[in-house]
């Protein structure tokens, strides 16, 4: 066999084991972490891959190809809407006042990137959002232990869980990070982002899987800190509760992974920041920056 038909037998094994691996509904999961007032907190993002195309998406939607992640429309919609979000008081050991917050931090990011997917005449859709407390087992596989948050792409569900332990002490921008990092996950499937990431991740050997996974969650931390901007000042994200938060990041960002898949502390905490000062989803391209800054 001459070398011109063993390279396109390559390449034809290559998109075999692609499809194969769709077909199978691979599962990844990859372990986060958020913060409370008491240290680490576990979370888990759960994906299946590669993420399916909502119904009815317009022609506009990016396709697999690697613009999709570098070049998105959302990139050039300027920064996010400050829709006045006030998710009220999160008083300890009241699940009731716990359930509300929740859901109306969520309705605030649907608001929001609603008002930005319409900037960039993308079509929009809203994820579920499953309280619990207790873990369950998603389309996505079984529930990470000690995880307090999880994002399917199968169902697009963004489940959050009410631990004993936050009840008793909540830390409302803590929680409120933890959400906006998972809806980043959810921003990235429907606009295209994760097929790419996924395209990409299904070829790539171990070292760039790492870098991928390090892309794609610094990304979502980058939305999450876009979103926290339009509260800035607020009773839930004061200055010295930001500053708190990120430094807070930077020391220990790091500490709940066996393998660099988020990205070092320091790194974390320079895509917080930057989301958080720029508030536009163009500061969170981590696709197109060199792999130094995604370290």
């Amino acid at each position: 066999m001459n070398s011109v038909h063993k390279t396109k037998l390559a390449a034809l094994v290559a998109a075999a084991l692609a499809l194969s691996l769709a077909a199978a509904g691979l599962v990844l999961v990859l372990v986060d972490v958020t913060m409370t007032p008491e240290g680490l907190r576990n979370e888990a993002q759960q994906l299946a891959a590669p993420p399916s195309r909502a119904a009815g998406q317009q022609a506009r939607v990016p396709d697999l190809g690697k613009a999709a992640a570098i070049r998105n429309p959302l990139y050039r919609t300027g920064r996010l809407t400050d829709v006045d979000c006030r998710p009220g008081p999160l008083p300890a050991r009241s699940i009731t006042a716990y359930r509300r917050f929740l859901t109306r931090v969520t309705a605030c990011l649907n608001r929001v990137w609603g008002l930005q997917f319409r900037k960039a005449e993308m079509t929009f859709a809203k994820p579920r959002l499953r309280i619990i407390t207790r873990r369950v087992k998603t389309p996505c596989g079984v529930w990470n232990a000690g995880a307090d948050g999880v994002y399917c792409s199968t169902d697009r569900t963004i489940y959050l869980m009410i631990s004993k332990d936050q009840l008793r002490n909540p830390f409302p921008l803590g929680i409120t990070r933890l959400i906006a990092h998972e809806y980043g996950h959810h921003v990235q499937q429907i606009s295209g982002i994760w097929n790419y990431y996924w395209t990409a991740r299904t070829l790539a050997g171990k070292t760039r899987r790492l870098l991928l996974s390090r892309k794609s969650e610094l990304q979502a931390e980058c939305f999450s800190a876009a979103f926290m901007r339009t509260m800035r000042g607020s009773e839930l994200v004061s200055t010295a509760d930001w500053a708190y938060t990120v430094e807070w990041f930077r020391k220990n960002g790091a500490k709940g992974w066996p393998q660099n898949d988020h990205g070092k502390g320091p790194t974390q905490a320079a895509w917080m920041s930057r989301g958080f000062k720029r508030g536009t989803p163009g500061a969170c391209n981590t696709w197109a920056t060199a792999s130094r800054n995604v370290r």
